[in-house]
């Protein structure tokens, strides 16, 4: 312990033994010299244990003063203090430190000891006592004893925590630790008889205050506070026992008195419960069980609570008296519980019995009440469902009814039947249930019987009408079945002799079209059969009336009304009747038809005789023709102008041949008129020779050009009689289709026969020279415009412009006059009106450009 700590243990210690000595009238000054003797050593314990201690020697020599010490140090042994290293010579000798343990460890055991609090005693539990008083207190923690207490909070806490009207802890602050632990002091000196043990200055500049001297002052306030707590607690125990005991009888008289109460409920509800008279009308018994619900609902169960309450009062009551050692609860006369438990089960038992009796008879009630309404439902289902069966099974609707009718009235009826079998369970159930009307002695039976009866008479009605019903169904359907048959038969019959009849209609009144007399023969053959089959026709169509005239009969014979119209058919008699009349009718008029149209086709043969024989004549000239110039054309005989001769008779012999076509062309259109489109007796159509006319005048015409065109190339390149020849020989051996016209493949090897090296590109542009419109073919002057071109010279552009400018002089332009003074007047004036004008400006007013001209003439440039 050291220096300031032992300071702190000197003043704390010494003024809690001078709080004890007071009590005995004396104190001490210093610790260490004042218990030397023992003798105030000895007065202290016995102050603090309450004990006397034996005599001390009252001698003043230091075995004396061992003496009383050892018995001090002895007393505090036998209280189960181990005293370790303390030893009486040390305390006579006035050592401190031994002195001061001496004293905290009679502290310990006579101040802190016996504290006990939750279980923890002792220094723990005082920790405990103060942790517990100060918790609701704001910047108090109290953890240990020592820094835990430097502010003097946790001080003013205890203090306010048992004496809130000592200090007003509000206004404690924190910061403020001198007049806090100085305020405690003085508060817990003044008013609680606690001295002062400690200095406020030494416990805030302590860094950390000694252990000891808190815990011997706090202890203290522990026995200053716990003293009082058990006066309190010593009070309550009084107030407690006293309270339990009112409280007791209080119970013993709730008890009498709800005993005695739920005893005489019990007394007089039983008798009620008890009558058993019956009621007659169902309305009085429901009151009765409404009565009872009510009982059940509000009367009984406030009773139930009661004896609950009550038992639990009685057993809650005998516990507490047990517990307080009190004897047991005995209640009056017949108020036990195992007697109010034996009233309760009897009136249990006569109330299960009575709820049970109500039942029963509201059961029975309940029962006449159902079987009578049941009875007058089933009754008015019944006579509801039998309403108008009677009227409707009377009816005779099936005396105008066809087949199909009869037999859906027979499938109605029948499952009229079926129904009028289910309904026979509710007669029965009807009559069951008015017998146990009658059983139970209903007070209405009379009128249950009377109904009763009346659906018994009418059911048995129902059946015998039902029977009769059935027996005309079936008669009358099998007379229906013979008449359907006959229908049947008749719309068999009628049916493929009306389409007989509509067939032969459609062919009498068939419009015929015919090209030749073995056509119209065909028709006539025709309908002469068609009018063998009439005689047989008429007999089907008698036949087939007849199974009408069946039908009819049986209808009047057994009273049927027939509905007129056939089930199997939408013909009719008279339809059959009046298509025969219309038959006949037809027959004469397509005899008729048919004779006139013989007269027509034999007209229209003469015509086509008359035709065929024109164009038999007019077709084979025409070819030959045709034939006669092509071979003129590639004939190399003869002059250019000996072709052309002979070409000119040809071209005259065909304009004066214009006659005969144009007679056919006359007989053609009287064909036509006639409505003739074919020929057998000629190959020729009057197209066809228009076709070879149009052809063979326009090769006569191009074979004349193409000679004249001949002759002009001859005449314009020098070509002599013999070149030409052989370039017609040549063309004509590479015509291999002989129409006057080659192939490319065939121009190809016509100038490889000639001696010409073609490559593709070269082949590619002589073709553009002779075939410049991308034909194709190549012509006969095609082949003489290029073979020439390759074989002779030619005029040019340049050739024309030189010649031109001989005529100027040398000049580059032309004058009007200079044109009209060389050329020919024709020629002179087609030059004036196309050269442009000259536009140099070396040329005078008018002067014409012929050198633009030339270009213009070989197609060099726009003329």
């Amino acid at each position: 312990m050291g220096s300031g700590n032992s300071i702190f243990s000197t003043k704390t210690f010494t003024a809690w033994c001078n709080s004890h000595l007071r009590k005995a009238g004396t104190q001490i000054e210093n610790i260490e010299d004042d218990f030397r003797n023992g003798l105030k050593l000895m007065l202290l314990l016995e102050v603090i244990s309450g004990e006397r201690l034996p005599k001390p020697d009252k001698g003043k020599m230091r075995f004396h003063k061992i003496a009383n010490v050892n018995k001090a140090l002895d007393f505090i042994c036998s209280k189960g203090v181990k005293l370790v290293s303390i030893g009486a010579e040390e305390i006579v000798d006035g050592n401190t430190k031994m002195t001061l343990g001496m004293i905290w460890t009679i502290i310990l055991r006579f101040a802190i000891q016996d504290i006990s609090v939750e279980e923890t005693s002792a220094k723990e539990g005082l920790l405990l006592w103060c942790q517990r008083k100060t918790a609701p207190y704001r910047n108090v923690n109290v953890q240990n004893f020592h820094i835990s207490w430097k502010d003097g909070l946790a001080l003013c806490a205890l203090i306010h925590r048992h004496r809130p009207d000592l200090i007003d802890y509000s206004k404690l602050k924190k910061d403020d630790p001198i007049g806090n632990l100085n305020t405690a002091f003085e508060v817990a000196e003044k008013y609680l008889d606690i001295p002062k043990m400690l200095d406020a200055e030494d416990i805030v500049n302590t860094p950390k205050p000694d252990e000891k001297a808190i815990m011997t002052y706090v202890s203290c306030f522990y026995h200053a506070f716990a003293g009082a707590e058990q006066a309190e607690t010593a009070a309550n125990r009084i107030c407690k026992v006293l309270a339990v005991n009112q409280e007791n009888e209080k119970l013993m008289e709730e008890y009498e008195k709800l005993a005695s109460e739920l005893l005489e409920w019990i007394r007089k509800t039983i008798p009620w419960l008890e009558n058993r008279t019956a009621e007659h009308h169902m309305r009085a018994m429901q009151q009765k069980l409404e009565d009872f619900r009510d009982y059940r609902r509000i009367h009984k169960p406030p009773r139930v609570q009661e004896k609950c309450q009550l038992e639990i009062n009685f057993n809650t009551l005998q516990t507490k008296l047990r517990l307080s050692n009190r004897p047991a609860f005995m209640p009056s006369e017949g108020k036990m519980v195992s007697d109010i438990a034996n009233a309760w089960k009897g009136l249990e038992q006569v109330e299960k019995g009575y709820e049970e009796w109500l039942l029963t008879e509201i059961r029975r009630l309940e029962r006449l009440d159902h079987l009578a309404e049941k009875f007058k439902q089933k009754c008015s289902l019944h006579q509801s469902w039998t309403s108008g069966k009677e009227e409707l099974l009377s009816m005779k609707d099936y005396e105008s009814a066809s087949l199909m009718e009869i037999r859906a009235l027979m499938r109605k009826h029948e499952a009229f039947e079926s129904d009028l079998a289910a309904h026979q369970d509710r007669v029965e159930q009807i009559a069951a249930i008015a017998q146990e009307l009658n059983e139970l002695d209903y007070h209405d039976a009379s009128s249950v019987n009377t109904r009763c009866q009346g659906i018994c008479d009418q059911w048995d009605n129902l059946g015998t009408l039902t029977q009769k019903r059935r027996d005309s169904l079936e008669r009358v359907e099998k007379l229906w079945e013979t008449i359907d048959q006959l229908y049947l038969e008749f719309a068999k019959r009628a049916a493929p002799f009306n389409n007989w009849m509509d067939g032969a209609m459609e062919d009498l009144q068939d419009m015929f079209i015919v090209h030749s007399t073995e056509e119209i023969h065909s028709l006539i053959t025709a309908h002469d059969q068609f009018k063998a089959t009439l005689p047989e026709a008429d007999k089907e169509r008698m036949a087939t009336m007849g199974i009408q005239s069946e039908i009819v009969k049986i209808a009047q014979t057994y009273g049927i009304k027939l509905s007129g119209v056939n089930p199997y058919t939408n013909l009719s008699p008279q339809d059959i009747t009046n298509k025969w009349e219309t038959v006949k009718h037809l027959v004469p008029l397509r005899d008729q038809m048919l004779q006139e149209e013989v007269a027509r086709q034999q007209a229209n043969e003469r015509l086509r005789r008359q035709f065929a024989a024109q164009a038999n004549i007019i077709g084979p000239w025409i070819q030959t023709k045709m034939e006669e110039i092509g071979h003129v054309s590639v004939d190399i005989a003869g002059s250019l102008e000996e072709q052309m001769n002979s070409l000119k008779q040809y071209e005259q012999n065909i304009i004066n041949y214009k006659c005969n076509i144009d007679k056919l062309e006359g007989d053609h259109q009287l064909s036509q008129e006639s409505l003739i489109f074919d020929n057998k007796h000629t190959n020729y159509t009057m197209e066809h020779i228009r076709v070879g006319w149009e052809q063979l005048l326009t090769t006569i015409a191009r074979t004349i050009n193409e000679v004249e065109n001949q002759i002009l190339t001859r005449d314009a390149k020098g070509i002599s009689q013999e070149q030409l020849n052989e370039f017609r020989a040549s063309f004509n051996h590479f015509d291999r289709k002989r129409n006057g016209m080659m192939d490319p493949d065939d121009f190809r090897a016509c100038l490889i026969s000639m001696g010409y090296d073609l490559g593709e590109v070269e082949f590619a542009r002589i073709m553009t020279l002779v075939d410049s419109n991308n034909t194709g073919v190549v012509t006969f002057q095609a082949f003489i415009d290029f073979m020439t071109r390759e074989t002779a010279e030619t005029d040019t552009a340049d050739q024309v412009m030189a010649s031109f400018k001989i005529l100027a002089s040398d000049k580059s332009y032309i004058t009007v006059d200079e044109l009209r003074r060389e050329l020919p007047p024709e020629q002179a004036e087609y030059c004036i009106s196309r050269m442009t004008r000259y536009i140099g400006a070396d040329g005078p007013a008018g002067a014409l450009d012929y050198i633009s001209f030339s270009s213009a003439l070989y197609g060099e440039s726009d003329l």
